[in-house]
């Protein structure tokens, strides 16, 4: 299918020196949250050599900031087959039901394994496990730790197991660049710069018989994240560049309540969950009026895209750039969401006595890197789990703490499959691999002088403004090739290396392909709003697959549901 707005020539392999030094291993995974670190863990219980690469370090994903719990049946008198009908609902009728199956019967298993590797998590006096409710499910079978800060705690445990297996080899403050590929065309390891190690600009390789992506979601294509500043999307750029299939990029989940922070908007938002509407927070414009009553018959609680949407509508009606949340009446506010608390304080805000500034922030990407039930993409030797795959578990509309367990599903599948399907050990020469678009020469690595990062921040800001005013929570067909237009001017070439060269010409490529989705999916349907077709249509009941081509460009294929 041909894209209807014009966008920028992509790059087919990041520009950076050849690499210089190359280290083996059996598996290389590429990221440290919940998925990365639960398919390290599985590999080595399958008694294979794991090479963990995180960018920042080990507990700077997105995991530790998960404020939701983890959604699986653990009540006797709950059912998977409930649990499946939830999410079925909530993904509108783009879920893989197959995909829905497996998350939900083999969930409780996976989350009994967490707390046998020492995640505590919230119980009643006499022990049992506290199962509560979120948005979307229709029975109690969420768990939490800690009240507002599961993410911590399962990020603490993991992260204390992995540190316990003297045969995981950890290379932390390393962004990977692009995948290696044999003669055959199979994934043997990725490149990727790490600091401080190699030539002056530190790339080197790492060559492995399988490669896990989980390298996390893409919220720093918008100026309003929950997700740290480690989420560019580096993981589903690589893939695009590899060839890999990709799809469902134009469902981004905004979270309606972001703790507004005035100033750098490029930075991450503090999540305000919704769990303090759940307990009779309500949002009021500037001058104290609720304005979701009579939107919707939940107001506040209703689903969390109505309520963003809902808030959008309001600034935009109001000129401003946030609305608040009122949490004065709720009883018990600063123990009961003591994450929360902290946040607003640091930021001069007390929820007792103040009004909390909120507006919508991009939250969870639904789509990513196209995966089969065992997480194989389409590149033999190439895996990917979490936030960076699109296992077809969550559909238009990812459904309230269905994520840290499709971590944890779907990593072990992984784990089973390599252990499986692994080829036989042999020697890799890094001068008989090659990257898709060839390792680029020296001579062709951009300039690096301060004048060059300067631009590239000012590049990158503009971008995330683009993104967040025209490819948001609203869309429509000007405002998509008004985003298209501005991609262009801030991807002309030449790109800049280095790390943040680098990271800017990831986020290029991801909102260049969410773009091209969101221009052509002429509906409304989950997270994907289009004004200008605001009803959902059976017609678009189906995958998009933006692809580059040859020359850089953008196309897109259709995929129908059965």
């Amino acid at each position: 299918m041909n894209v209807p707005v014009e966008l920028p020539v992509l790059p087919r392999a990041l520009p950076a020196r050849a690499a210089s030094w190359a280290e083996p291993t059996d598996v290389v995974v590429i990221g440290s949250g919940i998925a990365g670190l639960t398919a390290a863990l599985h590999l080595r219980e399958a008694g294979l050599h794991v090479t963990v690469v995180t960018k920042v370090n080990i507990d700077d994903g997105s995991t530790r900031w998960a404020q939701g719990g983890i959604a699986a049946v653990l009540d006797p008198l709950d059912t998977p087959a409930a649990h499946a009908e939830d999410t079925l609902v909530a993904g509108v009728g783009l879920c893989d039901p197959e995909a829905v199956d497996v998350l939900v019967t083999e969930g409780p298993a996976r989350v009994r394994e967490l707390i046998k590797m020492g995640a505590e998590f919230d119980r009643h006096p006499d022990g049992s496990l506290m199962l509560t409710r979120e948005g979307g499910h229709h029975a109690n079978r969420i768990i939490h730790a800690g009240g507002d800060a599961t993410g911590a705690e399962v990020q603490r445990a993991l992260h204390a197991a992995v540190r316990r297996d003297p045969w995981i080899r950890l290379v932390e403050h390393a962004l990977v660049l692009d995948l290696l590929r044999d003669a055959d065309g199979r994934a043997c390891g990725v490149t990727l710069h790490v600091l401080g190690e190699g030539t002056e600009d530190g790339v080197g390789a790492v060559l492995a018989r399988a490669v896990v992506l989980a390298t996390g979601g893409m919220g720093q294509v918008f100026a309003s994240t929950t997700n740290p500043i480690v989420s560019t999307g580096d993981g589903v750029a690589l893939a695009l560049r590899a060839g890999a299939a990709v799809t469902d990029l134009e469902f981004v989940q905004f979270h309606p309540t972001s703790l507004f922070l005035p100033g750098n908007r490029s930075a991450q938002q503090p999540l305000v969950s919704e769990a303090l509407r759940g307990e009779g927070a309500y949002l009021v414009d500037g001058d104290g009026k609720r304005f979701m009553v009579g939107q919707h018959e939940l107001a506040e609680l209703a689903p969390r895209d109505v309520v963003a949407k809902g808030i959008h509508r309001q600034l935009l009606a109001s000129g401003t750039d946030h609305v608040y949340l009122d949490a004065r009446h709720v009883r018990d506010v600063t123990h009961r969401f003591p994450t929360i608390t902290a946040y607003c304080l640091a930021a001069g805000v007390d929820p007792v006595h103040d009004l909390i500034p909120v507006a919508p922030a991009a939250h969870f990407a639904s789509g990513g890197v196209r995966t089969d039930l065992h997480g194989r993409t389409s590149i033999p030797g190439l895996y990917a789990c979490g936030e960076v795959a699109c296992t077809g578990v969550h559909g238009a509309n990812r459904l309230a703490s269905n994520s840290l367990l499709e971590g944890l599903v779907f990593a072990r599948r992984i784990a089973v499959d390599i252990a499986r399907e692994l080829p036989p050990q042999g020697p890799i020469e890094l001068d008989k691999v090659a990257m898709i678009g060839g390792l680029p020469a020296a001579d062709a690595v951009a300039d690096t002088a301060e004048a060059v990062v300067t631009d590239t921040a000012a590049r990158r800001a503009r971008l995330q403004r683009a993104m967040t005013r025209g490819a948001g929570v609203l869309r429509n067909a000007e405002t998509l090739a008004g985003t298209a237009a501005v991609l262009t001017e801030v991807g002309a070439p030449p790109l800049p290396g280095r790390t943040a060269g680098w990271e800017f010409a990831n986020l290029l490529t991801v909102a260049s392909a969410l773009v091209a989705a969101a221009s052509l999916r002429a509906e409304t349907r989950g997270c994907h709003w289009r004004e200008d077709h605001p009803e959902a249509s059976a017609a678009w009941r189906g995958h998009l697959f933006p692809q580059p081509d040859a020359a850089g460009g953008l196309t897109a294929r259709w995929e129908e549901m059965a």
